[in-house]
């Protein structure tokens, strides 16, 4: 199942935009990045949004012009891809690790209050794989600590946590348009999106230099601030305009394969399949499935023995299981030798010991542990046959559960 699905629309948008005279954002008038801008956020319902290179570009830009800086903290999930824990090192702020909730596999609450200290700033939610991060009591939280709020919504357009659009919730949001996600760019492609006039501003200088680039004036060359080239070029605006004109037929379809895929998963024993929790719109940019070895009938067998046979088996049946981080961010080399910038920083800033290998994330290792994941081929709208045939493979291997238990307990 391919993705991202490349149509005629497509090549036209971005040969459309290759013949216009507007090929960078900072062009005056209107051209196919500030189109881009003002679809997304009529579609999603945001008051602003700011079209940059990349989604971690995205992340580093919101903190930036937050106000985020040298001796700050910023607490972030022990599960994510590692652009979040890098967002505030580019920042030279100490990105402090919080475990997550076993369900939704987003940053756990109470995790977050145990992780606040006088220095910390800001939080970094993700919304991991598609699914909302509890954004109330996140939101209650950084109000009661005076901290700001940047949603990582990279994997999650279209989602919402109780009516709202993720991203908009926080006091900024960033999205990834990379390949590979649910509203792809021909490429790399990010966009920042905000409540606040200001808060925009100070994004868009900062994604160009620290100049102020306005419709009807000259460019100055003068950086006013800090800044960075992180511009999106016209070509993958087009393209990802063409993208998300089809996105609510594509999501329509792609909700109604997922959830009856699913559906049939659910009924195996020592299967747990992800969930969409009450108020919320999962939108599935990857399917992490746990294994319970004692609920399948494997008692004394561990989580990693249960998870390689099970893959195994289900990829000879044609079902691309793959597993989807393969240690928690703070196990990363980057922050457990303090790779940062020159000796030590941001750690010699604030005099914070880095993180160390095997510190207490407990649900982030069980999640590692016991799962596996399925990516991109469900993104396909019609992808709903050969999710049909992988709910076949899996009650096949369900079926034939000895040759489970033979493979499992060599693997023990």
């Amino acid at each position: 199942m391919q993705w991202p699905l490349i149509e005629d629309e497509d090549r036209k948008a971005v040969l459309d935009a290759l013949d216009g005279a507007r090929l960078v954002s900072d062009t005056d008038g209107v051209n196919p990045v500030s189109d881009l801008e003002h679809e997304w956020a009529r579609r999603f319902g945001f008051a602003q949004c700011v079209a940059v290179s990349n989604g971690t570009a995205a992340l580093s830009l919101a903190l930036s012009a937050l106000g985020v800086g040298p001796g700050d903290e910023v607490i972030v999930p022990a599960l994510s891809f590692i652009a979040t824990g890098l967002a505030p090192v580019h920042q030279m702020a100490v990105p402090v690790f919080a475990d997550i909730d076993p369900v939704t596999f987003n940053i756990d609450p109470d995790d977050i209050e145990r992780r606040i200290t006088p220095r910390t700033r800001a939080i970094i939610p993700v919304h991991l794989h598609g699914a909302p991060a509890d954004m109330d009591r996140i939101m209650a939280i950084a109000r009661k600590h005076d901290l700001v709020v940047v949603e990582d919504a990279a994997q999650a357009p279209g989602a919402t946590h109780r009516g709202r659009p993720v991203g908009g919730i926080g006091d900024a949001g960033s999205f990834s348009l990379q390949v590979s996600k649910n509203i792809p760019t021909c490429g790399e492609g990010g966009l920042l999106v905000t409540g606040s006039g200001e808060l925009a501003e100070a994004m868009r200088r900062g994604r160009q230099f620290g100049e102020v680039i306005e419709a009807g004036r000259d460019r100055d060359y003068v950086s006013y601030g800090l800044g960075w080239n992180h511009k999106m070029n016209a070509l993958q605006a087009a393209f990802t305009s063409a993208q998300l004109a089809r996105f609510d037929g594509y999501e329509e379809r792609r909700q109604r394969n997922v959830t009856d895929f699913l559906a049939r998963l659910a009924e195996l024993p020592g299967l747990r399949v992800p969930t969409a929790l009450p108020d919320t719109t999962h939108v599935w940019h990857i399917l992490r499935f746990r294994f319970d070895p004692v609920a399948f009938g494997l008692d004394g067998v561990g989580p990693q023995a249960l998870r390689s046979a099970l893959r195994r088996l289900l990829r000879a049946e044609g079902v691309p299981m793959s597993q989807y981080q393969l240690m928690p961010l703070p196990d990363q080399k980057v922050f457990v030798d303090r790779l940062g910038f020159g000796s030590g920083h941001p750690w010699a800033v604030t005099g914070a010991p880095g993180t160390v290998r095997g510190e207490d994330y407990p649900v982030t290792r069980e999640v590692i542990a016991d799962s596996l994941t399925l990516q991109k081929r469900h993104l396909n709208p019609g992808a709903g046959e050969l999710l049909s045939l992988y709910a076949d493979a899996f009650e096949k291997v369900w079926a034939n559960r000895d040759m489970v238990a033979t493979l499992a307990k060599a693997a023990s």
